[in-house]
């Protein structure tokens, strides 16, 4: 069991949840700006972190 590809698994998803909040809510125009900015740069930084967390893990056996 490989906790830092499972943590950058679930940064990954965390960060794909955070960009489409994002966007809905830049589409339903429902959110101020601010929020929606955070939630963006956030979401971005989570999953970028962990798309690199899983790729640069190597598997053991």
């Amino acid at each position: 069991m490989n906790v830092k590809r499972i943590f950058g698994a679930v940064l990954t998803v965390l960060g794909i949840i955070g960009l489409i909040y994002a966007g809905y809510g830049f589409i339903k125009h429902s959110i101020q700006t601010r929020e929606l900015i955070v939630v963006g740069i956030i979401g971005l930084i989570f999953f970028f972190s962990g798309i690199g967390l899983v790729k640069n893990t190597k598997d053991e056996a």
